[in-house]
């Protein structure tokens, strides 16, 4: 079971929203904004906590989003699994054996066809779908591919929350802590 039945993944934007975030009962966590300085320190804390990190590839400050540093991630970080837009960060991470997580954004119709493009090329563990308030187009990109969703973004309430499991999606990543206080036990 993806995330080990985890529902709602608690996404941290900076120090406080991480340390919260890995002495809070989620074993898994996103981890958004980062300095490349604070990488290994902040994993190595974690694990110690026994929490698995998500990392957010394209926005760690200070590494440049490619290939050779999602190599660089996979080989010497090891996060719980790298989330992106790019497609080569996607391809190196399945081939290291880390969780590769593609981040679509849903702008538009031509958005989406894209991403079904992109999507078939570099075949991910999960599709994080954003903005994840669209519980129909998260059922198509589920239907349509096959894989995973994770659902993120402009999700403000624990309706909008059920709405997006309710339409197939496996989690929903959040920074919201009402959010992540309220689902913290009933979805974990």
């Amino acid at each position: 079971m993806p995330f080990q039945g985890q529902r709602i993944l608690p996404a941290a934007k900076s120090m406080k929203q991480f340390e919260a975030m890995i002495e809070g009962r989620h074993r898994y966590g996103v981890m958004l904004d980062t300095h490349i300085a604070q990488l290994q320190s902040l994993l190595d804390e974690a694990r110690r906590r026994d929490k698995q990190i998500l990392l957010h590839a394209d926005l760690i400050q200070g590494l440049k989003n490619d290939e050779y540093a999602a190599e660089y991630l996979c080989q010497h970080i090891r996060p719980a699994g790298l989330i992106s837009t790019r497609a080569s960060v996607i391809q190196k991470a399945k081939q290291k054996g880390i969780t590769a997580i593609q981040r679509i954004f849903l702008l538009d119709t031509n958005a989406l066809q894209k991403s079904y493009h992109l999507l078939t090329k570099t075949q991910p563990d999960f599709i994080e779908v954003l903005p994840g308030i669209i519980p129909h187009i998260i059922t198509e990109v589920s239907d349509r591919t096959g894989i995973p969703i994770i659902a993120g973004g402009l999700i403000r309430s624990a309706h909008e929350v059920e709405l997006a499991l309710q339409a197939g999606a496996t989690a929903v990543t959040t920074s919201n802590t009402d959010l992540i206080r309220h689902f913290g036990e009933s979805l974990t």
